[in-house]
């Protein structure tokens, strides 16, 4: 799983207005561009780094101020929308247009592409791969319109799924939940695949914390031989399958591996199961923070037909996942050659 951060809206402001300056004011127009792409992917990698410790840090320091009266107001909002993240969140169409994500989208630069319609009148599961370190893929094509989902997916509400631990934190939910962001938990899920009507589409990154946790660059590897949770789901819910691989997603840094057996590595999946998510030991192109601007190409897969079936038997289970492997495979196939992999290289599944 991994965190997604929408930012302020005097950041998406000031690019807008950088943007909008006369030619001739712009000390060297492709210079700045750059520049102002380094940042919105800086902002919001900061975010998610820090942004929902810090926002809890100021709301405990105002409650110890003259001002404690706004954090207590506050306060008791959050008590009173708490359920709110569960029930399909508050989207915002305005957020998801902000400009910042299209300088986002330029950075690497990151694109979508459509193999097959999908049918509003139907509910959808897509399973995201592979992890990588910051999802920055599944982020910008689900969680902003920068790469132009609902145009290229008509009736279709696509609803990021991450870590609902970031859901507890003041603000920080507000954010995730304007960008169209869910927890990755039962009841977000059901309540968008069964009381939200249809034309809705839950991106769930399979492979989670584990998989981060081996991404590198040129490794085409995914964690999803043992899960069969989301197959589960959408037999459950009678929602389609779709197979989703980004092409460039693992080289956004470089990451130390550590071998099996180390203190290091134990010390990482113990962390893991604390806090939800894996602690990885990563590094960039600038201050070892900034990702490297290598293309990042999302290709939505052929829908797989599910029945809506309440108690599924394990065979099902384990034929619609086969299903939803070999679509997979053939995805990463049919796609490889084209995004600069050789005709022999294989997608990895663990």
């Amino acid at each position: 799983g991994l965190t997604i951060i929408a930012e302020f809206q005097p950041t998406s402001l000031i690019l807008s207005a950088l943007q909008d300056l006369p030619l001739g004011l712009w000390p060297c127009r492709s210079k700045m561009e750059k520049h102002l792409q380094v940042i919105s992917v800086m902002q919001w990698v900061i975010s998610f780094l820090a942004l929902g410790v810090a926002c809890t840090a100021l709301l405990i320091y105002i409650f110890c101020t003259d001002c404690w009266l706004i954090a207590a107001i506050y306060i008791a909002w959050l008590i009173f929308d708490w359920n709110t993240p569960k029930q399909g969140g508050r989207r915002s169409s305005w957020v998801r247009n902000w400009t910042v994500w299209t300088y986002f989208r330029d950075y690497f630069p990151i694109r979508l592409i459509k193999t097959h319609d999908l049918l509003p009148s139907r509910n959808y599961i897509f399973g995201y791969h592979p992890h990588g370190i910051f999802c920055f893929g599944g982020f910008c094509n689900f969680g902003t319109e920068a790469t132009g989902f609902s145009k290229k997916f008509p009736g279709i509400k696509p609803s990021l799924a991450t870590l609902a631990g970031n859901f507890r934190f003041p603000i920080l939910r507000d954010y995730l939940m304007s960008g169209g962001i869910c927890p990755v938990n039962r009841n977000s899920i059901d309540y968008l695949l069964s009381q939200n009507g249809t034309g809705n589409a839950v991106i769930i990154v399979v492979g989670g914390a584990a998989e981060s946790l081996h991404c590198t660059p040129g490794l085409n590897s995914v964690t999803l031989k043992n899960r069969k949770g989301f197959v589960r789901l959408a037999l459950r819910k009678g929602a389609d399958l779709v197979p989703v691989y980004s092409f460039g997603e693992n080289d956004a840094y470089k990451q130390v591996i550590f071998d099996e057996g180390t203190v290091w590595k134990s010390l990482q999946k113990k962390l893991q199961k604390i806090l939800g998510f894996a602690p990885c030991l990563f590094f960039g192109s600038s201050w070892g923070i900034v990702p490297f601007s290598n293309p990042i190409t999302t290709i939505v897969g052929e829908p797989i037909t599910v029945p809506k079936i309440e108690d599924a038997s394990e065979e099902t289970v384990n034929l619609y996942h086969a299903m939803y492997i070999k679509s997979l495979q053939c995805l990463f196939d049919k796609y490889k050659t084209r995004f600069g992999l050789k005709e022999s290289d294989v997608l990895h599944i663990h």
